[in-house]
């Protein structure tokens, strides 16, 4: 379980990186973040926890993206690389809607739920290659 988990790790660090570099280099692309943020400012606001500073909701945010997405990826995307992807771009651009988040960060278009769903599939690969070489 550990090697699933640390090419889990690994998965959701390229993903991350990935969405990043584009994200800061390029215009009309997702902003999978936006969404992450929204969510978590959400959650802290019915609680005393309260996160004001960007930077500070920013970094809580891709915290608890690479640890979630590395358990995601650890269990599922060592088995089912491919799938595993599309069921969290998927899912990505699916859920915000559904949980009352403003989805247009990533599925404003056609391109951005491309570029979403590619994303979560090049993470899943990433995973699977590392975990094939550490198992």
């Amino acid at each position: 379980m550990l090697k699933k988990m640390l090419a889990g790790l690994g998965g959701a660090i390229a993903l991350n990186l990935l969405h990043e570099v584009v994200r800061k280099n390029f215009d009309n692309v997702p902003h999978i973040n936006e969404v992450g943020e929204e969510a978590l400012k959400k959650v802290t606001d019915s609680t005393a926890l309260e996160i004001s500073d960007p930077d500070k909701l920013y970094a809580a945010t891709l915290a608890g993206d690479i640890v979630s997405n590395a358990i995601y990826y650890g269990t599922t995307a060592t088995n089912y690389n491919f799938t595993s992807g599309i069921a969290a771009g998927i899912g990505a651009i699916v859920l915000p809607q559904k949980m009352g988040l403003n989805d247009q960060p990533v599925a404003e278009n056609n391109k951005k739920k491309l570029m979403t769903v590619g994303y979560y599939i090049f993470g899943a690969m990433v995973t699977k290659f590392i975990y094939d070489k550490i198992k």
